[in-house]
């Protein structure tokens, strides 16, 4: 296992769709293997409660999550192809983002979310998510279209997430 780079915006790999992951029939290959404990290792050392492929410069449809609290043990979720089935309700929510370090914004997004993947076995499932985790799996998988979380701002708070980048040395 690696901790690998997390891109910033507003580094244009993180506008890219990106590509369904080929599936086997005996599960995955052992580079997504290899994939999905890089990212879930360069997550927790972020630390971060989850990360897209392409926030490291892979532009496959994969991300993890960990909406553990601190006192909890870990449960990382692997998500390889997810479609959103359905979204109901609404919810604001504080997000923050590995790929915007050091902001937080209050985005608006479905108060609970229907979601099938594949696992690392290849084997698929779905989960129903409300509360963090649907915001945690909403956000990633905005990520997966290239859409980030400053395209959920208003022109204002563009402006203002735009100069924070910059005084952390990123121009926008």
């Amino acid at each position: 296992m690696a901790i690998r780079t997390i891109l910033h915006y507003p580094d244009a790999r993180l506008r890219e769709k990106a590509q369904p992951v080929s599936t086997v029939s005996s599960g995955m290959t052992p580079e997504i293997l290899t994939l999905l404990d890089d990212m879930g290792e360069t997550m927790y050392a972020a630390p971060g409660v989850g990360l897209a492929a392409n926030q490291i410069g892979v532009s496959l449809r994969i991300f993890v999550i960990d909406v553990a609290s601190e006192d909890e043990p870990s449960n990382m979720i692997e998500f390889i192809n997810p479609e959103i089935l359905g979204r109901v309700g609404e919810q604001t929510w504080g997000e923050g983002c590995l790929s915007f370090p050091g902001v937080t914004e209050d985005i608006k997004r479905a108060a609970t979310v229907t979601v099938r993947a594949l696992d690392r076995r290849g084997k698929p499932f779905e989960l129903a998510a409300d509360g963090l985790l649907a915001v945690a799996i909403q956000h990633e998988f905005d990520h997966l279209e290239g859409v980030l979380m400053i395209d959920h701002l208003g022109v204002l708070k563009k402006r203002i997430v735009n100069r924070k980048m910059q005084r952390r040395g990123v121009s926008a």
